[in-house]
C-alpha cells in the first residue's frame, strides 16, 4: 500500500524480529503496529522527527512507551511519516515527501501524525502510534476517517526523557477505527512512569469495560462559528455539527449553542512560545549529538524560524506563556463547570489540498503559527489546558471527504468522552466507510 500514500518511511523489522520470536503476550499479542518517528522512541532505532536535520539519529533506550507498547504485545513493523519536527498541521516534509489522503490522494492527510492515520485509514495496521501538542492526533484522525483521542495531561507516561511533553500540551496515544481500538491501547498503556512529577487517578474501571456502560443524561455545548482571527467554519463542517447536535438530542443529551470564551490570538501566541522554547532546546540536542549546525540546507524554512524564535525566547515571555495558559485554565474551567463536552468541529474546514501547508514558505514563526492553527482553532487550546478530546469520524463533506466531530471534557475524564464516542459509534456507524485506497478493497 505505502507507494499509493507514503505512510512509512522505515522498517524496523529487528524491532518485530525480537517479538515475534516471543510467545504472544499481553492484550495485543502478535497485532501489527507502527510508530510515529517523533516523540516516542526505540532503543538504536533511526528517530529522525520528518527532518534531514535528525537524519540517522538514534537513542540508545527505550522510552517508557516503548516499553509498554512492547509488553502489551505489539509487533511493531515499520515508523511512520511525520512534518517536520511536528511543526505542521499537515504530513509533508521536504525529507520523505508528502503523504496522501486514502480519501482522495490529492489532499492532506493531516498532521502530525498523518503517516501513522494514512495507514489506518488504508487498513494497512488497525491502529497505529500518534501523539499530539497542538491537535496532531485529532487532525489527522479527522482528515482521514479515524478515532483520535488526545489523552489529558499526566494520563500517559512521557519519560525518562521529559517529564511534561511540550511543557504538558504534548499527549501520546493512538489513531484506530473504534472507540474500542483507542479505549484498549489506553488501558494497556495508561499511568505514570516512576519518578513522574505530575498523575491523575485512574479510572474507576478498565476503558473497554467504562464504553460499554452509556454515558450519563449529559450537558454538551456547541459552536457553530470558529473564533474571530480563525478561518470561517466552512459549510460542511457547520452541518456536520448541526447533525451532530441533533443525533446527541436524540439520545437523550441536553444540547444548547454554547461557547466558552478565549483569544484565538493568544492561543496562538501561547503554542508559539511554549513549543519554540521545548523544541528549540531538542533542536540544540540533536546539534550536540549530530554535530550538525541548523541551517536552511538541512531544516526547512519555517521550521528554522520556529527554532530561531524559541532560542531568541527570554525567561520573562516564557513565563508570560505560562499566565497566560493559566488565564485560559480558568475560562475553560467555568466553562465545564456547567457544561459536560463542549462539541466542534476538529478542523475548521474538510481536508486541504497538499501543498497548502507549504512548509518552505518564507514565514516568520509567529505567522507560521498563525497560517498553521487559522485551519485548526478547535485543538491547541485544548494541549494548553491539559484537558482530553477526542476526534470522531461522524460526518463526510460534499465530495466525500472526512470530518471528524471534536468533542473536548474536562481534565482527567477520558471516561465520558469514550462513553459519547462509543454511543456515537453505535448510533451512526461510521466502520463500514472505506477511501478508495483500501488494502485488499
Amino acid at each position: 500500500m505505502n507507494p499509493k500514500i507514503n505512510a512509512v518511511i522505515g522498517r524496523i523489522d529487528a524491532v518485530a524480529d525480537e517479538a515475534l520470536a516471543r510467545p504472544p503476550q499481553g492484550p495485543f499479542g502478535g497485532v501489527p503496529f507502527l510508530i510515529k518517528d517523533i516523540g516516542m522512541h526505540y532503543a538504536n532505532i533511526p528517530h529522525e522527527m520528518g527532518s534531514r536535520f535528525a537524519e540517522g539519529l538514534v537513542f540508545p533506550h527505550d522510552t517508557e512507551l516503548a516499553i509498554r507498547f512492547k509488553k502489551a504485545g505489539l509487533v511493531t513493523l515499520a515508523r511512520t511519516n511525520t512534518p517536520e519536527f511536528g511543526c505542521n498541521c499537515s504530513t509533508e516534509p521536504v525529507s520523505k515527501g508528502p503523504s496522501r489522503n486514502p480519501w482522495n490522494p490529492a489532499h492532506s492527510t493531516g498532521g502530525s501524525s498523518g503517516g501513522s492515520s494514512a495507514a489506518v485509514a488504508a487498513g494497512v495496521v488497525p491502529f497505529a502510534h500518534a501523539n499530539d501538542g497542538g491537535g496532531s492526533i485529532r487532525i489527522p484522525a479527522s482528515c482521514c476517517g479515524l478515532v483520535g483521542l488526545k489523552p489529558s495531561r499526566a494520563r500517559m507516561p512521557s519519560g525518562p526523557d521529559t517529564d511534561d511533553l511540550i511543557f504538558g500540551m504534548g499527549a501520546e496515544l493512538v489513531v484506530s477505527r473504534t472507540v474500542r481500538d483507542s479505549a484498549a491501547v489506553l488501558d494497556a498503556t495508561h499511568g505514570p512512569d516512576v519518578g513522574a512529577r505530575l498523575m491523575l487517578p485512574p479510572p474507576a474501571a478498565p476503558y473497554r469495560e467504562l464504553i460499554k456502560r452509556p454515558p450519563a443524561r449529559l450537558r454538551i455545548g456547541y459552536t457553530l462559528k470558529s473564533p474571530d482571527g480563525a478561518v470561517p467554519m466552512h459549510a460542511d463542517c457547520k452541518a456536520g455539527v448541526e447533525r451532530t447536535a441533533k443525533l446527541l438530542a436524540g439520545l437523550g443529551h441536553i444540547v444548547e449553542e454554547a461557547s466558552p470564551t478565549f483569544d484565538h490570538e493568544s492561543a496562538c501566541l501561547n503554542f508559539l512560545d511554549l513549543a519554540s522554547a521545548f523544541f528549540g532546546t531538542g533542536i540544540s540536542m540533536i546539534q550536540q549529538m549530530t554535530g550538525r549546525v541548523p541551517s536552511r540546507e538541512n531544516m526547512e524554512t519555517t521550521t528554522l524560524a520556529f527554532y530561531e524564535y524559541g532560542r531568541a525566547l527570554s525567561a520573562f515571555s516564557l513565563a508570560g506563556a505560562f499566565g497566560r495558559v493559566n488565564e485560559l485554565a480558568r475560562q475553560m474551567g467555568a466553562f465545564f463547570s456547567t457544561y459536560d463536552l463542549w462539541l466542534t468541529p476538529t478542523l475548521a474546514v474538510p481536508p486541504m489540498k497538499l501543498g497548502v501547508m507549504n512548509a518552505m514558505a518564507d514565514l516568520g514563526a509567529a505567522d507560521w503559527i498563525k497560517h498553521v492553527l487559522y485551519l485548526a482553532p478547535f485543538t491547541a487550546p485544548f494541549n494548553a489546558t491539559g484537558q482530553p478530546a477526542i476526534s470522531v469520524p461522524l460526518h463526510q463533506s460534499a465530495d466525500g471527504l472526512p470530518i471528524g466531530m471534536h468533542f473536548v471534557g474536562r481534565l482527567g475524564d477520558e471516561a465520558t468522552l469514550l462513553q459519547i464516542a462509543r454511543q456515537l459509534e453505535e448510533a451512526a456507524p461510521w466502520s463500514a466507510r472505506r477511501p478508495g485506497i483500501f488494502f485488499g478493497g
